[in-house]
């Protein structure tokens, strides 16, 4: 087993490079996706709306199942699409909908993944954290390849991060700037909801205007303003950060001699240097 340190910068530049080729614009693209996760939440939450008003409890736990689910199909979609230009194919607007070609396989690798991830973070956080690292690219490989099943993906993504859970750790440090800009808006909700539960319990005299006025918007309000945020911020870096990932998994079936269409190990160090330290569990 090898394992290539990745020029993460380099990475960034070659899948900007990468984007400017594609036929189907990613802005465009990332607008048609993050666009229908946003009507997706806002059908959510006015289903949960009609269960307030007794409506029926039952029709609003079903549209938020469906909505999760849509949502799992559609992320599949996208990271199709970027795929598709990694090898330099053409992706219609339609390759947002391919997931749906196996959804069911979607569907069940997304909720073991989650539940793995939750087992191993109630031994503490730590190993979630690791474990959300080992199965990073178990969707990845099903997407490669529809015919293998969850378990087989979760095992090759065992074997493909051994020696790059850190560097993918960086890689998702390096986009935080960009993670919590997009998600401002959710941050001052969360803010003024302390603040006004704060003051309640240290008897601060009445709540600032400004405040108040946030407070009083709708949960329909609140989900348009943060997803439309998001959506905006995400135009600027969710392409290039999903290229560049694809660009570690590449490299970690490559060096690893695992997944669909990966060549065998070379022993010179192919395009990078290898570092033993690399090879433990990080």
């Amino acid at each position: 087993m090898m394992v290539q340190q990745i020029d993460r910068k380099q990475l960034k530049r070659d899948s900007k490079a990468l984007l400017r080729t594609a036929q189907v614009s990613p802005m465009a693209m990332t607008a048609l996706y993050l666009g229908l996760v946003l009507v997706l939440d806002a059908a959510d939450v006015l289903s949960g709306g009609s269960a307030a008003l007794g409506i029926g409890s039952l029709l609003s736990t079903f549209v938020s199942v469906l909505t999760w689910l849509v949502g799992m199909v559609l992320s599949a979609g996208f990271v199709l699409y970027c795929m598709a230009i990694r090898r330099g194919e053409r992706a219609e607007f339609l390759t947002l909908f391919d997931g749906f070609a196996f959804v069911g396989k979607v569907i069940g690798l997304n909720i073991v993944i989650t539940v793995f991830i939750a087992l191993w973070s109630m031994l503490f956080v730590i190993p979630g954290i690791v474990a959300a690292y080992r199965y990073r690219f178990a969707l990845y490989n099903l997407y490669e390849n529809p015919g293998i099943g969850i378990m087989e993906a979760l095992d090759m993504s065992k074997r493909q991060t051994v020696g790059y859970k850190a560097q993918l750790f960086l890689l998702d440090l390096s986009y935080y700037g960009w993670a919590f800009l997009a998600a401002l808006p959710s941050a001052v909700l969360e803010w003024c909801v302390s603040y006004q539960e704060l003051s309640a319990i240290v008897g601060l005299a009445g709540t600032p205007a400004l405040i108040t006025s946030l407070l009083a918007l709708s949960d329909f309000s609140w989900i348009l303003i943060i997803d439309l945020w998001s959506l905006v911020v995400s135009l600027f870096y969710l392409p290039v950060y999903q290229c560049t990932e694809l660009g570690y998994f590449e490299t970690a079936k490559s060096t690893s001699g695992v997944g669909f269409g990966a060549e065998p190990p070379r022993q010179d160090g192919w395009n990078g240097r290898i570092h033993p330290d690399d090879l433990g569990g990080w």
